[in-house]
């Protein structure tokens, strides 16, 4: 059994899609779609990179939705390999969204519009360059929790992401950042300050939290095809309700990935298929469980492979 996982912020690459492009029509009409939807040259952004544009939150979320569903879709009408035989859809963060449109719970043209707001709702939330995120490597996760715990009175940080064993990141102001990887230091702890203008997935997103709250009630979800594994629970979710209800909290709350990866194996996945940018995700889930196949889908010569594999 295998579950299809797609990509979140940060696996942004410039040139990202450009051989589906060129080769699929109907991925060309997915481009010209969403620069009509954002009101921008979406495309040239991706392609191009003009003025560092492709990494601003705003444009960085459409951007890599659109190359996942892109490639989505390119693998379910022009290979033999049924795509949607997985148990689970699953996304890091944003790329929760791109499994939600998969699954036909959202819409393409809901989809690339609520990323437009969310994108811009958390790059605004705390004024640029007030906060910061650092990966934590090689440490346990409750040896974290113990630091932060302990230095409450001197930092506020928050854990953000929970990504594999050896790989959690940390959100919060810069300054309490920085009192952080002093701690980190001192207790000879490995860490790298990630660059990012904003403090993602924790409670510093509220101002985001109350932006999307509304957008998301009043947007109409249906119930997904696959079960989709929540980013704030780290288990399967089906009813659009409740849906809902967890993306509104996932902005503030971590992303519980290695968590979600090992429910999904204890539930009898031995594959995880990676569609969108990059490869962060496969090289995660390889972190988790070395012996789980992962596979990344992000130019034409993998969906080929892909598709003489499976056929």
């Amino acid at each position: 059994m295998f579950s299809v996982i797609f990509p979140g912020q940060g696996s942004q690459i410039v040139g990202m899609g450009k051989d589906f492009y060129h080769d699929f029509s109907e991925v060309k009409n997915y481009f010209e779609r969403a620069n009509d939807l954002l009101n921008k040259d979406l495309t040239k952004i991706i392609f191009e990179n003009p003025n560092n544009e492709l990494g601003q939150t705003e444009n960085t979320q459409p951007a890599i939705f659109l190359i996942s569903y892109s490639i989505f879709k390119t693998i379910e009408k022009e290979t033999q390999f049924n795509i949607k035989d997985a148990k689970y859809f699953a996304g890091h963060s944003l790329g929760e969204y791109s499994a939600l449109c998969c699954a036909n719970s959202l819409s393409f043209d809901q989809t690339i519009s609520l990323l437009k707001y969310r994108g811009k709702a958390m790059q605004n939330a705390v004024p640029n360059g007030e906060g910061g995120m650092v990966a934590v490597l090689g440490a346990n996760i409750d040896n974290i929790k113990k630091i932060l715990e302990e230095n409450k009175d001197k930092y506020s940080c928050y854990i953000a992401n929970d990504n594999s064993i050896g790989q959690i990141v940390v959100s919060g102001k810069i300054d309490s950042i920085d009192h952080f990887s002093q701690d980190l230091k001192k207790n000879k702890i490995k860490y790298i300050k990630l660059p990012v203008s904003a403090p993602f997935h924790c409670p510093l997103m509220k101002n985001a939290t109350n932006d999307m709250k509304s957008i998301i009630l009043e947007t109409e979800f249906k119930d997904p095809t696959h079960n989709i594994i929540s980013n704030v629970t780290a288990k399967p979710v089906s009813s659009s309700d409740q849906i809902k209800k967890l993306l509104i909290e996932q902005i503030e709350k971590p992303v519980r990935w290695r968590e979600s990866v090992l429910n999904m194996i204890g539930s009898g996945i031995n594959q995880f298929i990676e569609v969108g940018p990059g490869k962060v995700l496969s090289s995660l889930v390889k972190r988790i469980d070395r012996n789980i196949n992962s596979n990344h889908i992000n130019i034409l010569a993998d969906i080929k492979n892909l598709s003489n594999d499976r056929s």
